[in-house]
């Protein structure tokens, strides 16, 4: 069987880097990707998908990203479940990524890098 899942999407907020409590990096990050098609109001969607990474992917991601940064992710669907305060419990379904390639920069930094540095060349 076959559970491999191709992702590319901008960050939706900052990474916040973790290590647990065996000191391995994790990182949570939900990538905004856009649907192939438009809606009625002719926009178009997306999806949120939260995706998992592990040690020095985790790590250099959080280094180099920021919120609006493009990434490429390849993983597998893994869906886990917990329960909750209220003795709910609760379903998640994430990638888990197996590799991770960065496709822009940090779009509003870099803008104010730019323009910083377009000034200064003047």
């Amino acid at each position: 069987m076959i559970n491999q899942v191709t992702l590319v999407g901008r960050l939706t907020k900052k990474p916040d880097l973790r290590y647990t409590s065996e000191g391995k990096a994790v990182l949570n990050v939900t990538l905004a990707v856009n649907r192939p098609y438009r809606n009625s109001q002719g926009t178009s969607d997306a999806d949120f998908v939260l995706c998992t990474l592990w040690n020095r992917t985790a790590e250099n991601t959080a280094k180099y990203c920021n919120k609006g940064s493009v990434l490429g992710v390849t993983g597998r669907i893994h869906t886990r479940h917990y329960e909750n305060s209220q003795g709910k419990r609760v379903y998640v379904t994430e990638v888990q990524a197996d590799s991770v390639k960065f496709l822009g920069g940090r779009p509003a930094e870099d803008r104010e890098l730019q323009s910083v540095m377009t000034d200064v060349k003047r």
